[in-house]
């Protein structure tokens, strides 16, 4: 995937205090996952479908 033009988003309950977040990216298909303090760092890329499943297990912890 191809993350030179991608518009990254932090979660909305984030802050610059310094606390772990999370950003994300997606062109579609697949949602591109960073570190927001390490964005020159490693990504993690799932598929739109898995993600959306990853998000209602997280939401039920």
């Amino acid at each position: 995937m191809d993350l030179s033009t991608a518009v990254w988003k932090k979660a909305s309950r984030s802050n610059d205090s310094g606390d772990a977040c999370l950003e994300l990216a997606s062109n579609g298909e697949i949602v591109a996952i960073r570190d927001s303090k390490d964005p020159g760092g490693p990504k993690i890329f799932v598929n739109r479908g898995d993600f959306q499943r990853l998000a209602e297990l997280l939401k039920d912890l």
